[in-house]
């Protein structure tokens, strides 16, 4: 890509993941490479499922620990993030990837597990032919101010709120 762009997802509603995994889906379709690092996730998804039937096209890697949500140990956790952080950047200054998703890296910065600055940082050195996304509800006004195009999912109404959990193939 020429003139890649730095896009957020983000607000409380459904559907961040979602648009981005559509991204990686329509960018690989069109020849792109895209890296696609999950934050706050661990284990089977559907959306890795789909990446590894698309090929080679799309390279996902996942820094949870399976335990944020349920069993939350702040110093593993944000271990994991940096981590997850710091193979994001090589792989966005690798040249291999046109596309860099950080999905959930607004809910990990929220959250404390990455230094200050580090995720603007991250879209600070993104060479200028790279497409950057991150996803993730909460993100900074400083991200949000870096970026090119932000959406904010709303949520108007959820069936979660009347006791419907995550359904598999779904919401994961």
């Amino acid at each position: 890509m020429e003139q890649g762009k730095v896009q957020v997802y983000t607000g409380d509603g459904k559907g961040k993941t979602t648009a981005a995994v559509g991204l990686a889906v329509r960018a690989a379709g069109n020849g792109l490479n895209v890296y696609f690092g999950q934050f706050m996730k661990h284990g089977k998804t559907g959306e890795l499922e789909a990446f590894r039937v698309l090929g080679g096209r799309v390279s996902a890697e996942q820094f949870g620990t399976g335990d944020e949500l349920s069993a939350p140990d702040p110093q593993r956790d944000a271990q994991a993030a940096r981590h997850g952080l710091a193979c994001a950047r090589e792989a966005m200054a690798s040249g291999n990837y046109d596309v860099v998703i950080l999905d959930e890296a607004n809910v990990a910065e929220m959250l404390g597990y990455f230094a200050p600055g580090a995720l603007l940082d991250a879209v600070r050195e993104r060479p200028e032919g790279v497409e950057l996304v991150i996803t993730g509800r909460g993100a900074s006004d400083e991200v949000m101010a870096a970026a090119d195009l932000v959406t904010e999912m709303r949520e108007v109404k959820h069936y979660y709120r009347d006791g419907v959990p995550a359904r598999r193939g779904i919401e994961f």
